[in-house]
């Protein structure tokens, strides 16, 4: 068994393409692997949180976690600031990274652009993320295209470690699924289906109730003429469309080209919407039934304190190998 190490942000609202692109993938995992899937906290706080909305959306994906099918009894399932060793840890990471390699990476520009003021949480992120990941030796992390640069940095971290106190650290590698790893918006098909979006009619959210969804996909955006073809490059909006269609109902790309041949945009979003209402029901249903039986915090304690023994002695021989003096008596 390999070790997989994902999180996701307890900011805004879990979206279709975190399904798709992430969550549905850890499910499969979980069969194979030894997998980490954590909360990330203290990087939802490199930008400003609402004390409150922090705590509700700390258990919503949580309890999204566990209604699409990570099983607690296979994967631990922690919130990051639940397991010291990550801080700890990043911040040797911090003091080992350079502010160059930092103010490099793309997403702090995209983040920082334009602002008078910007937090040193949101620089330094990268060297929290190499943490978390090293901190369990992981072997594989699930990815997006915004998150290669920060993995590669962490691959070099590793290096850097393992060059100057010996080899300690394993060199992680990218999981990147063949299908399904990217769903773009519901307004824009040049952007990334994100929760960040101010817009909420660019994203499904997993929470969003059947009329809610219906809604949003038929006021979706589409290419001009109305023949359901996968043709990115002259298509993209549709083609998006049909991406999602292929991903919710498992029918390949030509079989929806055929099944909607002569209809039109119209009925092809309706029956879209169907079919992602179907998929999303009974992960909802799921979903409320945790929340409403207190569970999550249950899965959380034992989920942290299994995390936490491998990451607190990784922390101690990460501490040992760089001449930190161990306490006595």
């Amino acid at each position: 068994m390999g070790k997989v190490l994902s999180g996701i942000q307890p900011s805004g609202k879990l979206t279709l393409g975190n399904y798709i692109g992430a969550m549905r993938n850890f499910v499969k995992l979980q069969d194979s692997e030894e997998c980490y899937f954590m909360v990330v906290d203290m990087h939802a706080i490199t930008v400003p949180q609402e004390p409150e909305a922090l705590r509700e959306q700390t258990e919503m994906v949580t309890a999204l976690f566990i209604a699409a099918g990570i099983d607690p009894a296979k994967s631990n399932v922690f919130v990051q600031s639940h397991v010291p060793a990550h801080a700890e840890l990043g911040w040797i990471m911090t003091t080992l990274t350079g502010m160059g390699e930092l103010e490099r990476m793309t997403q702090f520009k995209d983040k920082s652009q334009g602002k008078e003021s910007v937090g040193a949480g949101l620089l330094v992120y990268p060297s929290l993320m190499a943490a978390d990941i090293l901190v369990y030796n992981a072997d594989l992390v699930p990815v997006g295209d915004d998150q290669k640069q920060h993995l590669e940095l962490t691959r070099d971290l590793a290096q850097r470690f393992n060059s100057r106190f010996g080899d300690y650290f394993t060199i992680p590698n990218p999981y990147i699924p063949e299908v399904g790893a990217r769903i773009m918006s519901l307004d824009d098909a040049s952007k990334k289906m994100s929760k960040s979006n101010p817009n909420p009619g660019s994203y499904i959210a997993l929470l969003d109730e059947p009329s809610v969804i219906r809604k949003k996909i038929s006021r979706a955006t589409t290419d001009s003429g109305r023949e359901v073809k996968y043709d990115p490059e002259n298509k993209p909006e549709i083609s998006n469309l049909i991406s999602i269609y292929a991903q919710v109902s498992g029918l390949s790309i030509p079989e929806i080209e055929a099944r909607f041949e002569g209809q039109g945009y119209g009925p092809f979003k309706k029956e879209l919407a169907e079919r992602i209402v179907e998929l999303l029901e009974p992960l909802q249903q799921r979903y409320y039934e945790i929340r409403k039986s207190g569970e999550i915090h249950r899965i959380l304690k034992e989920g942290a304190a299994k995390a936490s023994l491998i990451a607190n002695r990784t922390v101690a021989d990460v501490k040992e190998r760089m001449g930190f003096l161990a306490p006595r008596g």
